[in-house]
């Protein structure tokens, strides 16, 4: 749900969720355990709603977005300098969140749930590479969507979406067009449920302040400021340097003809709203040809998510660390690598990332009550950092598509600031 700057304060987003916040702190202070039984289940039923929309969201989303691209050996080169640089910038995104969340620790001493040790679910991780791309290939599509094994719906969705891209014109068209709409209709729908996101919040702020008190929010502190840290990290270092080594491109001067869209997705929080004023700005103020802007950055809004992908990597790592899981190298590469896959399936709309989330969560056996109470405290403080992290998807989406423009020959891009 987008912001619009014409709704009274009370009506945004943002404020309700502060509002619903405090409300839950109150009430759980105030009337302690009774009250965290009361409303608990409101919270449940909240965590359940964004649960069962992750399968046909990210389906769609994905089979969406590449079966757009087209066929021919001009987009197939296209398409292959887009997907990778995608791949390399939310890759470099993800080893960010990971030095970010090992140097700061935020989930260390955590008290966030009453659970104990004995309580605690069962971790499971492949125990190597071969068994994890055995694991990313599916037996049965079905039983895999069943079984909410998104690692492996997100490769059958790929390779999906790249053969309705061989398809003949006609056939092509229909089988594409049917899932743009099946998309819209999942958009929409995370749309709707976003919309209960103050009293999913209340519920489970009330839930986790009258069982626990107000322990849990110096890690829900320490937690927002490694996301902000890692956000900063990659969006004044590390694009600026992919713009200066991929492209000879000056950041200042990308920066300054992305300022209008940098401020639309830190108002809307939406790579989607977003894209009208994008692919404008990217052709006229950076000078990216319409071939080329027309295909990055609608690809770009659906399967490159740079901040998503540093909160996803983070948040899963910084639950890990809260219930009490030292995980090994191993695990938080296969941690990084779930986030970096899951990433692609994020939809371009508020909060997505809340969604997909629970892929990381489910890749590594972290699932249950406890996990959704520090999952729900997590929902109260992100819709700033749900802000910033759009800022960081789009530019990252503006910086390929100029990296690629220049590498297509393109003589114009980002030659001053316009």
């Amino acid at each position: 749900m987008e912001d619009r700057p014409d709704l009274p304060w009370y009506r945004r987003l943002h404020w309700q969720v502060l509002i619903a916040m405090l409300l839950g702190a109150v009430v759980g202070f105030v009337f302690g355990a009774p009250a965290a039984d009361r409303v608990g289940w409101i919270g449940d039923l909240f965590m359940r709603l964004l649960r069962m929309i992750i399968v046909p969201l990210v389906l769609t989303s994905i089979i969406s977005g590449v079966a757009s691209v087209g066929g021919g050996r001009a987009l197939g080169r296209l398409f292959s300098k887009t997907l990778g640089y995608y791949l390399l910038s939310s890759l470099l995104a993800t080893m960010v969140a990971l030095f970010m969340v090992n140097l700061i620790r935020p989930g260390i001493g955590a008290n966030m749930t009453d659970t104990t040790q004995a309580e605690l679910p069962t971790l499971e991780t492949p125990s190597s590479p071969v068994e994890l791309l055995l694991d990313v290939v599916p037996d049965n599509v079905f039983q895999a969507a069943a079984s909410a094994d998104m690692l492996a719906l997100i490769f059958f969705s790929i390779v999906f979406g790249i053969a309705i891209t061989t398809l003949p014109g006609k056939s092509q068209t229909v089988v594409t067009e049917l899932f743009d709409a099946l998309f819209e209709v999942m958009m929409r729908l995370t749309s709707g449920i976003i919309r209960f996101l103050p009293i999913g919040v209340f519920a489970l702020i009330t839930r986790m302040v009258g069982t626990t008190g107000f322990d849990a929010f110096r890690p829900l502190a320490l937690y927002a400021l490694t996301i902000f840290s890692g956000l900063t990290v990659h969006l004044f270092v590390t694009l600026p340097l992919l713009l200066i080594v991929l492209g000879r491109i000056s950041p200042r001067i990308h920066f300054g003809n992305m300022r209008d869209p940098m401020l639309i997705a830190f108002s809307t929080s939406s790579s989607g709203a977003t894209l009208p004023v994008s692919l404008q700005t990217v052709e006229h103020k950076v000078g990216v040809s319409n071939q080329v802007a027309s295909f990055v950055l609608p690809m770009g809004a659906t399967v490159n998510m740079d901040g998503t992908a540093i909160f996803e990597c983070a948040g899963a790592l910084f639950i890990a660390q809260a219930l009490g899981f030292d995980l090994t190298i191993a695990q938080q590469a296969i941690v990084v690598l779930t986030a970096l896959l899951a990433s692609i399936g994020a939809a371009a709309v508020p909060s997505a990332g809340l969604v997909v989330i629970f892929i990381v969560l489910e890749a590594i056996g972290l699932t249950g009550p406890d996990v959704n109470v520090i999952v729900g405290s997590m929902l109260a403080i992100d819709r700033p950092l749900d802000m910033y992290r759009t800022v960081v998807n789009i530019f990252s989406d503006s910086c390929g598509a100029a990296i690629i423009a220049r590498s297509e020959g393109e003589t114009d891009v980002d030659t001053s600031i316009r």
